[in-house]
């Protein structure tokens, strides 16, 4: 019988190790720095043993390296999908897919292997799901059509390992990570230890096939991925899934990408048939739009793509001595930054008023060209005045209550004035010289110049 390989835990900061896990580390007082660890049990310490069996290594030049611009990438069946991906899946990358739970990723994973069997033989591995509950998805998505989408249900680290180097499959898609172990490890599946051991087993027997894999990560709480950061160094491509759930768009965009952008995203929908790419999300999300106070339409980026969204503001007197700020879609402490500008910059007291701010379509923003457009909408809400129809909005708010320039002002006002909107409140450095944008230097211009 193999015997199982001990484990103890070691502090990130500090590198004190414990027998077990605790929560706080003793000897430096940080929380949550045990990350499980295996011993090494053979008698030969590591030292003695790289002595010993190590060899010289055989560089080459760079010059006589191969490229692999030839080398054929697996298409998706998803345009915007290959464009986030850089062209597509290449052979022998790892690819690290991450999201809320029922936000899409089986849905997806599954529209794309039924694409990639029309030509090569795809493996889908299941670590949650029975085969009979992944065939009822198949069925939905019309993905039974074909003999080279196979599937096995499998929890064994070893045993995926080996189908993945018997080169049967161009592509495997494992669903997820977190559930699967390894016999030599005695940790349950999930554990820092397991993640990393089993990743490693799973990425060398696909760069020694030359097979693609896509692995399924959970996410926690605070919508980072599940698991220990190594992970992510780990693994070629970092997909992250966003969107609501329940509704509205969802966009996946690359958060590391060895092989192309990282500036790319792509925006789907779901219906009953799977993911749907939108092809026009800025009318799609302004088409229920009414024109009120607390009302602004900004012109966003998401990757290299413009969009169009509309930004609500409500502004209330608070019922209790603490005011209470909402955000969803923007960051709270981004809000709140905004509201002390407002406050200090202008005339408006907001410091008895209760401030709900919401973006449009589920969509989560990190531009900081939405400042102005939130501003706005903050206090087009408090003066009760709106905006007029034709204007869209955008620029960086700094703590002088100045407005910065923002990154793709030309892609922005392109797509503004496609959707037919006349004017558009800008930084005063935005690139396009015309009566179309109206170039602004502060916030209190912005204010008294466009609230009617």
């Amino acid at each position: 019988m193999v015997a199982k390989a001990r484990s103890n835990f070691v502090c990130q900061n500090c590198g004190a190790s414990y027998p077990k896990w605790t929560g706080k580390c003793e000897n430096c007082g940080e929380w949550n720095t045990l990350v499980e660890q295996i011993i090494e049990t053979k008698g030969a310490s590591a030292v003695a043993r790289s002595h010993s069996h190590g060899k010289i290594l055989k560089p080459q030049s760079m010059r006589s390296i191969a490229a692999e611009d030839s080398v054929k990438r697996l298409p998706t069946g998803i345009a915007d999908l290959d464009a986030v991906l850089g062209g597509g899946i290449l052979p022998a990358g790892v690819m690290l897919l991450a999201g809320q739970p029922g936000i899409g990723k089986s849905t997806l994973l599954m529209q794309v292997a039924a694409h990639v069997s029309e030509q090569y033989a795809v493996l889908y591995v299941s670590g949650e799901e029975s085969a009979s509950q992944v065939k009822l998805r198949a069925t939905r998505l019309g993905a039974t059509s074909g003999d080279d989408l196979q599937f096995v249900a499998s929890t064994s680290a070893d045993d995926i390992a080996a189908t993945i180097r018997s080169g049967r499959y161009k592509l495997v898609i494992i669903d997820s990570i977190q559930t699967l172990s390894l016999e030599e490890i005695a940790s349950a599946p999930g554990t820092v230890s397991q993640i990393t051991n089993s990743s490693n087993v799973i990425i060398r027997a696909a760069k020694a096939s030359g097979a693609a894999v896509i692995l399924v990560g959970h996410v926690t709480k605070e919508g980072s991925i599940a698991g220990p950061k190594v992970l992510e160094h780990l693994v070629d491509v970092v997909l992250q899934f966003e969107g609501d759930r329940y509704g509205g768009f969802k966009v996946v965009r690359a958060v590391k990408n060895r092989y192309g952008s990282t500036s790319e995203a792509a925006i789907f929908e779901m219906n009953d048939k799977g993911l749907r790419v939108v092809e026009n999300p800025s009318a799609a999300l302004l088409a229920e739009r009414q024109n009120a106070d607390g009302s602004v339409v900004l012109a966003t980026l998401e990757g290299n793509r413009p969009i169009l969204v509309e930004i609500q503001a409500l502004v209330n007197s608070t019922n209790f001595g603490y005011p209470k700020r909402t955000a969803s879609g923007f960051d709270l402490n981004r809000l709140n930054l905004l509201i002390a500008v407002l406050e200090k910059r202008t005339k408006l007291n907001l410091s008895d008023k209760d401030i709900y701010v919401n973006v449009v379509g589920g969509l989560k923003l990190a531009d900081r060209a939405a400042d102005l457009a939130v501003a706005m909408a903050i206090a087009s809400a408090a003066a009760g005045r709106k905006l007029d129809d034709g204007l869209v909005v955008f620029g960086e708010v700094g703590l002088g209550g100045e407005i910065r320039s923002a990154q793709g002002a030309d892609k922005r006002l392109n797509e503004a004035e496609k959707l037919g909107f006349t004017r558009a409140i800008a930084p005063a450095t935005s690139g396009k010289k015309n009566s179309f944008v109206k170039g602004v230097k502060d916030l209190r211009q912005a204010l008294i110049g466009y609230l009617k």
